[in-house]
């Protein structure tokens, strides 16, 4: 008996969900098979056998577990699988075999998933100096209403207490929340005043967002400065681009063809943080467990924002990749994204990030930076402004670029002088197109 557990499919993967068995249990399934759909921190895929045999499910569907967890087991069918059923023996039906003998064991919500692998037997109410045990979902929700764990009883696994159990009318006396002065509203009437509430339950990707986050605010001292960029060449250059590929696509083209070859400033932007990357390694570094990690490939990410969630694809050795590339490049990711039909190798070893809210009219922001990255890039809107100019005041192209970096491994001054790189790429933009 062979086991299948739960795979890294990313760089970054460290819990996946089961969204959909592609073969029931008790089936015969072959090297190369699709097996399973399985949801990541950044994408749904497609997991295939490499084992042949006869399948047991152990992992229910909408199970989150850890990577490395077990999902499922693959062996040769018992003797009593392959003898034919005796008449009038009720395990005859047709149809797959149950995932567990014990179907009462089996988790009933995806939070309480992970607890389906501990089955020790319930022995009672904890004591006071016990630890409980209980599904991560009930002890935050206990923790945030003030209920005392030891005085439940569990009705999950092996006596856990579960999401339904905290919730529960048993929850009402192990509640330790002071009670409410005279006068003060009541907390009914202060959770109507609010109207209808509807909760929203957040994806795997929108979870993960939100853990990275709050990681990145809670863990990294960053810093950020901003400069503001002279884009007159760049818009120059985009327009002797668009006249270039308008006139090689004359005739050949369907309307508007010309416009998806053209490089956009974003895809400047990201080339000429690549070239800039390239003068100043220490950039394109990593910070983990108290080291700094230095990468020879420099990989610009892209912030793509999806379907309710934003999504940053890796355009690869960028320093490398010509504009035009690159411009190929960020629309096949853009595309990809929103067909929800990117892959986590896709997503991953970034080094560098890029975020662009130009477009929503947004002058500047500052971006978080993404873990364990140094540096995050944010773009602002390019507009006709005013600047003054050997004492006149002219109306010129200009972005605001916001550099937020983690200061344990870019200083103020290495920060500053990527930055006064990147403004002078796109000031005198030739170097782009080499």
């Amino acid at each position: 008996m062979s086991e299948i557990v739960m795979p890294r499919l990313s760089d970054t993967m460290e819990e996946g969900t089961i969204l959909r068995w592609l073969k029931g249990d008790g089936d015969q399934v072959a090297r190369g098979e699709e097996l399973v759909e399985i949801e990541t921190d950044k994408a749904t895929m497609t997991y295939e056998s490499d084992l042949e045999g006869v399948l047991r499910i152990v992992a229910a569907e909408g199970a989150t577990l850890p990577v490395g967890e077990l999902i499922a087991t693959v062996g040769e069918a018992s003797a009593s699988e392959r003898a034919p059923a005796a008449a009038g023996d009720s395990g005859a039906a047709s149809g797959a075999a149950p995932v567990q003998a014990d179907t009462t064991a089996q988790p009933t919500t995806d939070e309480d998933a992970e607890e389906v692998s501990a089955r020790e037997p319930s022995a009672g109410a904890p004591g006071v100096g016990e630890r409980v045990k209980a599904s991560p979902l009930a002890r935050r929700i206990a923790r945030e209403s003030g209920i005392d764990l030891h005085a439940l009883t569990g009705s999950g696994p092996g006596g856990r207490i579960v999401k339904a159990d905290v919730l529960g009318d048993g929850a009402a006396g192990a509640s330790a929340a002071p009670e409410a002065p005279a006068g003060a509203p009541s907390l009914e009437g202060v959770a109507k005043a609010k109207g209808e509430t509807t909760d929203v339950e957040l994806s795997r990707t929108q979870q993960t967002i939100a853990r990275r986050m709050a990681e990145s605010k809670a863990t990294i001292p960053d810093f950020s400065i901003q400069a503001e960029v002279d884009m007159e060449e760049c818009v120059k250059l985009r327009s002797e681009l668009k006249r270039i590929a308008h006139t090689e696509l004359a005739g050949s083209a369907g309307p508007g063809q010309e416009q998806s070859q053209t490089p956009t400033y974003n895809d400047m932007v990201v080339k000429a943080c690549a070239l800039a990357l390239r003068e100043h390694p220490r950039a394109n570094g990593s910070y983990r467990d108290g080291r700094l990690q230095l990468h020879s490939r420099i990989n610009v990410g892209v912030a793509v924002a999806a379907q309710d969630a934003l999504v940053v694809p890796t355009v690869f050795d960028a320093d490398e990749k010509s504009l035009g590339e690159i411009a190929r490049e960020t629309r096949r990711l853009a595309e990809r994204v929103r067909a929800a039909t990117i892959t986590p190798p896709e997503l991953g070893g970034g080094t560098f990030t890029v975020s662009n809210l130009g477009m929503y009219g947004v002058r500047s922001f500052t971006a978080i930076v993404n873990p364990p990255q140094a540096a995050i890039l944010s773009v602002g809107s390019l507009e006709p402004r005013a600047v003054v100019r050997d004492g006149a005041v002219l109306v010129r192209h200009t972005m605001t670029l916001t550099l937020v970096c983690d200061h344990r491994i870019l200083y103020g001054a290495d920060a500053a002088q990527l930055l006064a790189r990147i403004r002078e790429l796109l000031q005198a933009p030739s170097a782009l197109t080499l």
